[in-house]
């Protein structure tokens, strides 16, 4: 790991995005006598203007196309300073480098329609109010109008998930996580499936609460503590099943956008060298799944199985 330090310099794009937040907040806390609803509405504002800055930068580079047939295709970047502190304490999970990939080669189109099947079996019980819908096995949370409902205390949902949605499920999760293995440098042994791994569906209806607001610039190690390295598995094709909704990595130059392709793996190291967001989506339906990983055996998550409904 003290090759890594030596390779790394504290991350420019995260100073950047702390100026902006610091900028930010020092618009909407001027005047602590404002009333609230000012506040919130210049918090919104602010909050837009910066999506709207980041996502209308003239350099722009498609790192992965959607007519492309990727067997791999890597980029180097450096670590964050803490992202570097954080994982530097888990023997044999700190990366050799931090990047990001791609590649359309691990996941089969059989895999890859089951999951979509598992997906829309479960999300077609919920939907939310909004533009963006979840899934995830492990809780059970399932979007449902402006909150949340328990898929396995549904009674209408009782067992509508079967042992070979499960199996399915943890087929594709260890390939993901030995490619990331592979890939990233460390021990398969020392990934550990992590908190929350969901399916998402997003639509073109317009955000009814924080929720449905996905296209929100950020840092996946400062949303979720645990995270170490995040993946993304794409279960349809941009501009055949919708529009918008490429993923944008932020870079000090240039965006990098990855064109969503039904069974592409993306794969990244969660810090803030992979500060990134989502396009809105603007027509038809995006579907997902987030797979992520934890080098902290404390914040590991078992697989979901047909007990979740007994427990």
């Amino acid at each position: 790991m003290g090759d890594i330090k030596k390779r790394n310099k504290i991350n420019i794009k995260s100073e950047n995005v702390k100026k902006v937040d610091e900028k930010s907040a020092a618009k909407v806390s001027v005047n602590k006598g404002l009333p609230l609803r000012v506040l919130s509405r210049s918090v919104v504002i602010v909050s837009l203007l910066i999506v709207v800055y980041y996502s209308s930068k003239n350099n722009v580079q498609t790192f992965a196309k959607q007519a492309e047939l990727l067997p791999g295709k890597g980029q180097i970047i450096e670590c964050s300073s803490e992202y570097i502190k954080d994982i530097d304490k888990y023997e044999g999970c700190a990366p050799k480098y931090c990047k990001r990939f791609v590649t359309d080669k691990v996941i089969s189109v059989r895999e890859t329609e089951e999951l979509l099947k598992l997906a829309q079996k479960g999300l077609k019980y919920g939907g939310s109010f909004g533009g963006a819908s979840i899934l995830d096995l492990h809780s059970g949370a399932l979007s449902k109008g402006q909150h949340f409902v328990n898929v396995y205390k549904m009674d209408e949902m009782k067992n509508i998930f079967t042992q070979d949605d499960f199996n399915i499920f943890k087929v594709v999760k260890d390939k993901i996580k030995y490619t990331i293995a592979h890939h990233f440098g460390v021990q398969p042994d020392k990934l550990y499936l992590t908190h929350p791994t969901f399916f998402s569906e997003i639509t073109s209806k317009t955000a009814f609460t924080v929720h449905d607001e996905y296209w929100h610039p950020h840092v996946d190690k400062e949303t979720y503590k645990s995270f170490h390295y995040t993946t993304l598995l794409y279960l349809g094709d941009y501009n055949i099943d919708f529009r918008g909704g490429r993923f944008v990595f932020i870079d000090e130059k240039f965006n990098s956008t990855i064109e969503p392709r039904k069974g592409r793996l993306s794969m990244f190291t969660s810090g803030g060298e992979n500060f990134h967001y989502v396009e809105k989506v603007t027509s038809g339906v995006r579907y997902a799944i987030t797979i992520s990983f934890t080098c902290d055996k404390k914040f590991a998550i078992n697989d979901p199985s047909p007990d979740n409904y007994y427990n």
